[in-house]
């Protein structure tokens, strides 16, 4: 009976350690379970973290405004992109030059140190492109409410000009040069210290003759094929430095909208292509005794002897103690730079033929010079193309400053930890150029000769 009652137990206790088993089982599988789940909720939390960090880096900040401009709104991207394009286009540019210059880099960081400069100091550059870039927001939708857009056709066209393609035909002509009749002086010396056998003559008055007709010079237009080539190395060019050519053609279209407007403005406030112009026999001096000793010369004489006298004086002459020059079809501004402001108004009073008196221009701080001159011919002419586009520019700035003080621009401050340095200026600009020895005999290494090969 013992051994039965035995027996039972065992088994019982066999089944009993198997529920243990069981039941153990469950409770680390339904651990394993939480833990998985733990797990897994944490992994699809980084990954919802992730994918929201990833949206709004790329998604949402590139599209939120860095600027408004009267509701107008620029956004990061559109910043971002430009930044990149103004960074690209000076690399470019430094790139070319180097190699133009042969690769040196001394000659690049003496004449474009400027732009160096600009490429490493990141936030400067970036700040003055989102200014640039609400100039031009303003500009376009003033250009926009007078109807003036550009054209798929006239950006391609303009951007082919670049490359001196014009559709396969000549540039445009410029207008025909109209002949300049200029005034011509006699050469007859008069009687001075150093020049004293001089037949005595009376000097006859300036003949006018038509001056040779000045040609502009022409750009050499390039075939379709020779443009192509050009225009794909510039934009592979810039895509390796990151840049798209959407990026290039906008640049360009708003550039294009600026001329039209500022073309527009000139029509609407009816810019002179026109003005007075006046042609002087002008003698200047250093000291104000020697500009009145040419006066009274030219009261007694005439004052084309004087003037030729002068001008006909050797360079090195001990009694030469002025200079005579001839200024042809000037602008009373033009004149002002030259002779000072009481001189050209002068200018534009005097009857041609007459001496005028002496008047002092203040060159600087320490230079003062002394003119008299006589008007040779004067008459209303076409202002140079060069007049007519700085008055053009004047009159856009002056809009500007209206518009950016009537329209609403607003700045954002979101920008400053966004500033792009890329693309990176390469360091072998920025490298110390060899400095040329200028004592070889200091120097403990002989320089070796270049051999002469004949060529």
């Amino acid at each position: 009976m013992t051994k039965k009652q035995t027996r039972v137990s065992a088994e019982d206790e066999a089944k009993r350690q198997s529920r243990k088993d069981i039941l153990r089982a469950r409770k680390e599988a339904e651990q394993k379970r939480q833990i998985m789940w733990a797990v897994g909720g944490v992994a699809g939390l980084l990954i919802l973290v992730l994918i929201v960090a990833l949206v709004n880096e790329f998604i949402l900040t590139p599209n939120r405004a860095v600027a408004t401009v009267n509701g107008e709104e620029i956004t990061i991207r559109q910043w971002e992109d430009r930044v990149r394009y103004e960074r690209a286009q000076r690399i470019v540019s430094l790139e070319n030059q180097l190699e133009a210059f042969g690769g040196d880099v001394g000659i690049i960081q003496q004449f474009m140190g400027q732009t160096i400069v600009e490429l490493q100091d990141n936030a400067a550059l970036a700040e003055g492109i989102l200014g640039q870039m609400t100039d031009e927001a303003l500009l376009r939708q003033a250009a926009e409410a007078r109807g003036l857009t550009v054209t798929d056709a006239e950006l391609d066209e303009e951007i082919g000009s670049f490359f001196n393609y014009f559709g396969g035909e000549l540039p445009t002509p410029l207008p025909e040069p109209t002949e300049t009749i200029a005034p011509t002086p006699s050469l007859t010396p008069i009687p001075t210290a150093v020049i004293t056998d001089v037949v005595p003559t009376n000097t006859p008055p300036p003949t006018l003759e038509p001056a040779p007709a000045e040609t502009a010079p022409t750009a050499t237009p390039v075939s379709k094929e020779s443009f192509d080539e050009q225009l794909g190395d510039l934009l592979t060019q810039l895509k390796d430095l990151g840049v798209d050519e959407a990026t290039f053609r906008e640049v360009i279209r708003n550039q294009m909208v600026v001329v039209k407007l500022a073309d527009a403005l000139a029509e609407e406030q009816a810019l002179p292509t026109e003005a007075p112009h006046a042609s002087i026999f002008l003698l200047s001096f250093d000291t104000e005794a020697d500009a009145n000793e040419a006066l009274a010369m030219a009261q007694t004489d005439s004052f084309l002897a004087v003037w030729n006298g002068i001008r006909s004086a050797p360079a090195d002459a001990e009694t030469t103690t002025g200079t005579a020059s001839e200024l042809l079809w000037r602008t009373q501004d033009t004149l002002t730079s030259a002779v000072g402001a009481e001189a050209a108004e002068a200018a534009f009073v005097l009857p041609p033929g007459v001496p005028s008196s002496v008047y002092t221009q203040q060159v600087d701080a320490e230079t003062t010079r002394y003119h008299l001159f006589q008007v040779s011919g004067r008459e209303v002419r076409e202002l140079p193309a060069a007049t007519i586009e700085n008055a053009k520019s004047s009159l856009l700035s002056v809009f500007l400053t209206e518009q950016s003080t009537i329209g609403s621009v607003e700045l954002f401050e979101n920008w400053r930890n966004r500033v792009p340095s890329q693309p990176v200026l390469d360091p072998k600009f920025l490298a110390q150029p060899t400095p040329v020895p200028t004592d070889p005999a200091a120097s403990d290494e002989t320089i070796p000769a270049t051999p002469d090969t004949g060529q």
